[in-house]
């Protein structure tokens, strides 16, 4: 399809954004003040480059941002944190303590010990983290890394580890890699079991396929978006397993505060008490976070976020000079990080308790969404606005967690799926022709939401319906100009986009990074191939594999019984059916490509060394590949 301009904003959305800019603080100027303090150096140009030449960053592309005054197509209160969010560079903290911000989604953190540096979070790719501490090192003395913390399970985090540390080091014990308990069991959760569908689904939070500018992506919420280049990672080799834990690394003291099931399921934060630091990592940052992000996760625990953010008040707070997170920048000043921890603090309760009060009197998730609000105190305070998470959503994720998806009305139990039960509203509503000229009307008079709601049905009854698509993709558009969170933002203009323009052709490409594939265990690449078992193909068989990594010693069970495979790590099956030895990286390469087994069997890095090689090989014809661009917004044909 060709490629379509974006629209204006219509008047009812210059109306509701002029109503934001009436409502909210914005001579309230702290925040950029703080932004912009203790900046050394920005990257030159705003561009950071790969070995290769290759443009990995580009923050020129928002020089659009340069005018204070939003345009009508951009929420104003989305417009000011977009700007905040152009800070960028290597900033001076305090006293030994460094952040490279703004040159990827999240932070690195630099913490200067007696004879080299700690690095904290390692930004997403290799390149970016490579480029990031050569920023460093052009203004501060060329030491070497002592050790390495992931303060959470998040990408974003640990992704750019390669970049900066080798696998030599820390293998041997080097340079140790300090993660919460927990740490690998979550990223092989959330990246590699489930991490085609959140990667799609985060192209429409993120915008990542969105160009930049005044009537597209803006911004990202916790930062302007990802850096280009190879996600990496190295297991841990120092878990954080007690509540509270101290480590002296080269002279510097830090103390480690477990706080799980918040932000990530593996998370922690960070004292460094001869600094007066505390790193909150993600769990306190300068916006409303997610319960559930819209990429999709296990609903997150806001009454136990709340838990550990007052936790660090009373443990941390009155020790600590300045408050920094792994996203935003730095609050200065005892009071201060006091009041904006509580602010925290409450903002997650609060959101818990009045979803559970309404719940409690029977109020369905779409209902408590409408009803729910910031109370006074909050709703004014620009460090709790919903710019990543949004109250309307962070209230289903607290219904979902207490009562799942089911409203408990038995009409919507077992509906009809989205394609059929579309078919038989839109007859019902008289035919295609009269819901669009009704949406048509609604649409003039501004009620996108409605609009988008009703001819999204239109859409999916009647696919090939032009019209249809083009309506919807209007109604996406203003919906999207007058968001405050950006992921709304970005999921609304994408979705317009693809109904304009059709799903994006990409370049084929592994559907997992190689990298993390052969850090997680492999009782997650077992599981991982599993998920892709054909029950079809599999029916009716009942065998078990022997399998054993001759180089890491890594063995498991393998049943395959009931169209289900499992597997049970670190056990040897008695007369198996098959029994196979390969190396890890052969295992590795064929959980990414099951289609390359005959090449491992071929060069000998794997080897049936037992019983009926031919079940090996039907085993692993029955995995399927999966198509990163399927559907989302319109209805595809898929086979089951």
């Amino acid at each position: 399809m060709p490629k379509i301009a974006p629209k204006d904003a219509e008047p009812a959305t210059r109306a509701v954004n002029a109503a934001v800019r009436a409502a909210l603080p914005f001579a309230d100027r702290r925040d950029f003040t703080d932004a912009r303090r203790g900046l050394i150096a920005t990257l030159p140009e705003g561009i950071a480059r790969a070995a290769s030449g290759q443009v990995i960053w580009r923050l020129s592309d928002y020089d659009f941002l340069d005018a204070e005054e939003a345009p009508p197509t951009v929420n104003p209160s989305l417009w000011r944190i977009a700007r905040l969010n152009r800070e960028a560079g290597l900033f001076h903290v305090t006293d030994r303590v460094y952040q490279l911000r703004s040159i990827d989604i999240a932070n690195m953190t630099i913490v200067e010990t007696d004879n080299g540096l700690v690095i904290i979070d390692t930004l997403m790719t290799c390149e970016i983290a490579r480029a990031g501490l050569e920023l460093y090192y052009a203004h501060r003395p060329r030491r070497p890394i002592v050790a390495v913390i992931y303060t959470h399970s998040h990408i974003d985090h640990f992704g750019g580890v390669k970049g900066i540390v080798s696998t030599e080091d820390a293998a041997a014990g080097r340079i140790p890699l300090i993660a919460p308990n927990g740490f690998m069991e979550a990223v092989g959760g959330e990246n590699v079991l489930a991490g085609l569908p959140m990667t799609r689904r985060a192209q429409y939070q993120f915008g990542t396929l969105l160009p930049t500018g005044e009537r597209q992506q803006v911004d990202a919420g916790i930062g302007k978006g990802f850096a280009r280049g190879t996600v990496s990672l190295i297991a841990p080799t120092d878990l954080i397993k007690a509540p509270i834990e101290t480590r002296v690394i080269d002279g510097i003291e830090f103390v480690f505060h477990l706080a799980p099931e918040t932000e990530a399921p593996a998370e922690m934060h960070i004292h460094l008490p001869t600094l007066g630091v505390l790193d909150m990592a993600e769990n306190a940052t300068h916006h409303l976070h997610n319960f559930i992000p819209l990429r999709g996760s296990v609903a997150r625990d806001p009454r136990i976020w709340s838990h550990y953010l007052a936790e660090a008040i009373e443990l941390f707070a009155g020790q600590s000079e300045v408050l920094i997170g792994q996203h935003h920048w730095p609050t200065w000043g005892r009071d201060n990080i006091v009041a904006f921890l509580s602010r925290q603090r409450d903002l997650y309760k609060y959101i818990h308790d009045q979803s559970l009060r309404l719940m409690n009197k029977g109020f369905r998730p779409a209902e408590i969404a409408e009803a729910l609000d910031l109370p006074p105190g909050l709703a004014s305070d620009w460090s709790v606005r919903g710019y990543y998470g949004t109250v309307s959503h962070n209230a289903k994720a607290v219904y979902q967690r207490y009562l799942s998806w089911y409203d408990g009305n038995p009409a919507n139990l077992n509906p009809l799926p989205a394609a059929e039960a579309a078919m038989k509203m839109i007859a019902y509503m008289g035919g295609g022709e009269a819901v669009l000229a009704r949406a048509r009307m609604d649409f003039a008079r501004g009620e996108f939401r409605w609009v988008a709601q009703v001819a999204s049905q239109l859409v999916f009854a009647e696919p090939d319906n032009e019209a249809a698509r083009s309506l919807v993709a209007d109604a996406f558009e203003q919906l999207g100009y007058q968001a405050e969170s950006a992921t709304w933002r970005n999921a609304y203009l994408y979705g317009a986009q693809e109904l304009r323009e059709g799903i994006a052709r990409l370049p084929a490409r592994p559907p997992l990074s190689p990298d993390l594939v052969s850090a997680v265990g492999i009782d997650i690449l077992f599981d991982y191939l599993a998920i892709r078992l054909n029950p079809a193909k599999a029916a009716g068989q009942r065998w078990r594999f022997d399998w054993l990594c001759s180089d890491t010693g890594e063995r498991a069970v393998l049943t395959l019984e009931h169209s289900t495979l499992t597997c049970r790590l670190g056990k040897t099956a008695i007369n198996p059916d098959a029994a196979v030895i390969s190396t890890r990286a052969a295992l590795d390469r064929v959980a990414l490509q099951p289609q390359v087994l005959a090449e491992v069997l071929a060069d000998g890095t794997c080897k049936v060394t037992g019983g009926d090689a031919a079940k090996v090989e039907a085993l692993f014809a029955m995995f399927e590949d999966f198509a990163l661009m399927f559907d989302i917004v319109t209805r595809g044909a898929r086979a089951p």
